[in-house]
């Protein structure tokens, strides 16, 4: 049977798991005001996560989303505070500007989310995706690769060569002819739901879908390029749910909308990203929506 997890302002409302990290630390200089973060690999895998690095050799929940669970400019994203909470390893294998191309790409991943407890998978943008009419970079997702020819012949007058990020090129895109966009739109969406479908696949039975927005889910399909997750709505959401043992929606407090940059750090220079990312007291809603479901679930 599954849960529904809704988290509201002012009330509470998601795991565990098992084998040991080869683990190379690294560290991020960042610029002045940023913040200071070491970094991490986990078993066999390219790809650097925020560390410190958490033991696999014991129960853990694994988290795998996107810059808002990564908790770029937090000090203490969610997947900590529910381990200082539940006092068992969250191992956070979240990515910046991830999309569900990045797990599906890099098996070492998969096979750590696999041996779990528990798996919480953000919901993350469409964008980020390869489908029928442009490709991603398989790890760095948010990297625009190039248009396909059908992409190219439904906007001749577009040079895709200007491109590197995928949501500047969707911009213009919808910009050009916005009949055509929903097309790419529909494909978007097409080629995102597969992609998640699959990654269930990979992971533990017990699983839990997160969405983590400053909105709900909307009711139906929109070609809003602004926010996050992009052109997620509600019957996608859906959906998935069947394959998924719980579905979390958290969306902020009231103390979480009016923070501003005081529950953030970053430098000067990247104040505009940084303001558009989930600050600590969103991360402390999120922690405690999922820190209530787990511990019901253990």
């Amino acid at each position: 049977m599954q849960t529904l997890a809704v988290w509201k302002p002012g009330s509470a409302t998601l795991a565990l798991g098992v084998n040991i990290l080869g683990c190379g630390m690294a560290y991020a200089y960042p610029g002045a005001g940023a913040l200071d973060i070491s970094l991490c690999h986990y078993e066999g895998s390219r790809l650097l996560f925020r560390g410190p690095a958490r033991r696999l050799d014991r129960p853990f929940v694994a988290v795998l989303g996107a810059s808002e669970s990564y908790g770029k400019y937090v000090e203490r994203p969610y997947a900590d505070l529910i381990q200082g909470r539940l006092r068992l390893n969250v191992v956070n294998l979240s990515c910046v500007n991830a999309g569900v191309d990045v797990f599906l790409n890099e098996d070492p991943i998969t096979r750590i989310a696999a041996r779990a407890e528990v798996a919480i998978v953000q919901v993350m943008g469409v964008q980020n995706t390869s489908n029928m009419f442009y490709s991603v970079h398989p790890r760095r997702n948010d990297r625009f690769l190039g248009a396909t020819p059908l992409l190219q012949s439904m906007f001749p007058s577009v040079d895709f060569t200007e491109f590197s990020f995928t949501r500047h090129m969707l911009c213009v895109l919808l910009a050009h002819s916005p009949e055509k966009f929903a097309v790419v739109a529909t494909e978007l969406r097409r080629a995102w739901s597969a992609r998640m479908k699959a990654l269930t696949e990979r992971l533990p039975r017990q699983r839990i879908l997160l969405w983590m927005g400053n909105v709900p889910p909307p009711a139906t399909s929109t070609q809003n390029l602004s926010g996050d997750p992009i052109m997620v709505d509600a019957q996608m959401i859906a959906a998935l749910r069947p394959h998924f043992t719980h579905y979390a929606q958290v969306t902020p407090s009231y103390e979480a909308t009016v923070e501003g940059g005081a529950g953030r750090v970053f430098s000067e220079m990247d104040e505009v990203a940084a303001l558009a990312l989930p600050g600590q007291s969103f991360h402390r809603d999120v922690a405690a929506c999922l820190g209530d479901l787990l511990e019901k679930m253990i």
